[in-house]
């Protein structure tokens, strides 16, 4: 009997404990509640435009959907939940990525509809993207920072494989037509967060040398990236994201006061930023931009908008003409009057762009197929079809997926958390602060509810209704009266008391996603030396296991200005991994430092008598919980 088949033994222990009290979640664990929906969240159709493959995560299927029939004509089975489709030239192979802690990416032959074989991935891999050949594949290993590379002509999938580190959670790829540039969207900033700037990247490879030549920073503020695409030329990449103006007190949200909504226009030729136009408009938000993706003869860029269940249809000509007019000095608007100016110019796309509103809710993976524009429709099941031709009327209708099902509360609270029109001008969800299922936006933000002039890091909400009190300095007494309060004064709304019931139930439901740092599943063996010293620094008398909290407040000397000798709420140290930049004001870009650099007198732990190598175990073991 190897090591690894041996029965649990004590050092073993203490991880099962943790992973059966706060429900730990992995490919192994047994279906929960909502695997009855399908949550359609990926489209890609094939060239003659007659067929749709839909990916729909809940379900844990690819839905093939007859277009001229308008019904989905079969189903493909598979193993985990698909977070991004890829489908070859030939229109026989379907490349389907598994968005799992031990992912892969499914080699599905269409003629049988079965899956050939899977290729190893890192962490939840998805958005897969196709050489024009069809002999290579991209994929974004979302919590591995990184780009997998495979050569599908090599006979052995070990070896074809490259990986190439990028910024923080790769969410989705874009190659250019003659393939030799792979443009990365990064849905986080990386970095502390207690500076002047603080915005995710672009990272461009170079698909020849297979390595990062570039790093694209969008502007200040931005963060929930969600999608990239290229124009038909190849000139031009477009990326959707979330502008959060954190820098000013939360006290309304006209004109975008807290939340913006943008695409960003990358010049792909000079590999930099051109500018950034807001999807918004003055007084109405059109929160949460999700896929974009352009008509084949350019004419049109397309965005859906899961926040506020509709489709941005931008004319691309105008678009460029009118940026290319304010570079060159013109006034274009009564707000921009250079090139500067257009971020914060609500007005901007007045005249350029046509909000169509569909008639399904949560609107996320995109396929434009002539002049109609098909949107996966997530919290009904179903598929969103709209003309987009100006000279039509839109004629929005929504095509049921499979039977409708009923509305559980967990369910309704997803729905709810991602929905826009909770909000006062439909700004934001939610989700814009709390992206990835209730995580972080990496940004600080002056929440009000403990002063002004004192922002604070975005917290997770996981396991928040069983870590009270909630927020950083514990002034709400638990997470039901902090989701409560950020109806009233974040959403700036009044809701019914069951619309909060159900978001409650929604983030009770959060479960922990494995650690990318694991081994196989295990901890490494610098975890488990750091899992000693982790006692032996008194670093578990705050945070004991299983929660990793004693739900209590201190003051550990780290408050600066207003929240100066500051007594702050203990954290839950479960996915810690996740949940950069550290300390109440993001200061911290590491653990590490947090042990270190921020640690002045040990009274955030005795660290300071720890060798380098100790230090990087303790790390590496906070890092794995």
């Amino acid at each position: 009997m190897t090591k690894r088949q041996r029965p649990m033994n004590k050092k073993r222990a203490p991880i099962f404990m943790f992973l059966a009290l706060v429900g730990f979640s992995t490919v192994t664990l047994a279906a929960k509640a909502g695997d009855e929906y399908l949550s359609p969240l990926e489209l890609v159709a094939d060239n003659e435009g007659k067929m749709l493959y839909i990916a729909e995560a809940t379900a844990k299927q690819v839905a093939v959907f007859d277009i001229a029939a308008g019904k989905v004509k079969k189903v493909i089975s598979l193993p985990e939940k698909p977070s991004g489709l890829a489908l070859a030239p030939n229109a026989q192979t379907l490349y389907v990525t598994a968005g799992v802690p031990n992912g892969g990416v499914h080699v599905v032959n269409l003629n049988t509809g079965k899956i050939e074989h899977t290729l190893p991935a890192r962490h939840t891999p998805a958005a897969p993207v196709l050489s024009l050949d069809g002999k290579t594949l991209y994929v974004c290993c979302r919590f591995f920072n990184s780009v997998a590379i495979y050569d599908l002509t090599s006979k052995k999938s070990v070896a074809a494989l490259t990986v190439i580190a990028v910024s923080r959670e790769p969410v989705a790829a874009a190659l250019t037509p003659d393939s030799r540039f792979l443009f990365v969207a990064n849905h986080l900033p990386a970095g502390a967060a207690d500076g002047d700037y603080t915005a995710a990247v672009v990272s461009v490879v170079d698909a020849d040398a297979k390595k990062v030549i570039n790093t694209i920073t969008l502007p200040n503020g931005s963060t929930g990236l969600q999608d990239i695409c290229i124009s038909p030329d190849g000139k031009y990449a477009y990326v959707t994201h979330i502008l959060a103006r954190y820098q000013l007190p939360t006290t309304q949200l006209e004109r975008g006061w807290m939340n913006t909504n943008a695409l960003s226009i990358i010049d792909i030729p000079k590999k930099q930023l051109l500018n950034t136009v807001l999807l918004d408009d003055v007084d109405l938000g059109a929160a949460n931009p999700w896929d974009v993706a352009c008509t084949d003869n350019g004419k049109y860029i397309c965005v859906t908008h899961a926040g506020t269940n509709e489709v941005s249809v931008i004319d691309r000509t105008k678009l460029h003409n009118k940026l290319a007019s304010v570079a060159k000095g013109i006034k274009v608007s009564d707000v921009s009057l250079s090139p500067s100016d257009v971020p914060n110019d609500l007005s901007f796309l007045v005249g350029l762009r046509r909000r169509l509103k569909l008639t399904g809710n949560g609107l996320r993976g995109l396929a434009v197929i002539g002049t109609k524009a098909y949107a996966a429709e997530y919290f009904t099941d179903s598929l969103g079809v709209v003309d987009i031709d100006p000279e039509s009327l839109p004629k929005a209708r929504s095509v049921a997926l499979g039977p409708r099902k009923r509305l559980t509360k967990i369910r309704k609270g997803e729905m709810l958390f991602n929905d826009a029109s909770l909000c006062f001008q439909n700004w934001q969800s939610c989700a814009s602060c709390h992206p990835g299922g209730g995580r972080v936006d990496a940004l600080n933000w002056d929440l009000l509810n403990d002063g002004i002039g004192n922002p604070k890091n975005t917290r997770s909400l996981l396991l928040a209704h069983k870590t009270p009190p909630a927020m950083a300095t514990g002034v709400r007494p638990d997470a039901e009266a902090a989701v409560r309060a950020g109806i009233r004064h974040i959403q700036f709304a009044v809701r019914p008391e069951e619309d909060a019931v159900a978001i409650d139930e929604y983030l009770k439901s959060l479960k922990p996603v494995q650690s990318p740092y694991l081994v196989k599943g295990w901890m490494s063996k610098s975890a488990k030396r750091g899992r000693r010293l982790f006692n032996k620094a008194g670093c578990a008398s705050c945070h004991p296991s299983p929660l990793y909290t004693d739900l209590k407040k201190y003051n550990i000397g780290t408050g600066k200005g207003l929240d100066e000798n500051q007594s702050f709420d203990t954290p839950t140290l479960i996915e810690a991994w996740r949940t950069a930049p550290y300390l109440y004001d993001g200061r911290a870009e590491t653990i590490k430092e947090v042990l270190t650099r921020h640690n002045d007198g040990d009274k955030h732990g005795k660290t300071s008598t720890l060798t380098d190598e100790e230090i990087n175990s303790l790390a590496a073991f906070l890092l794995s919980l």
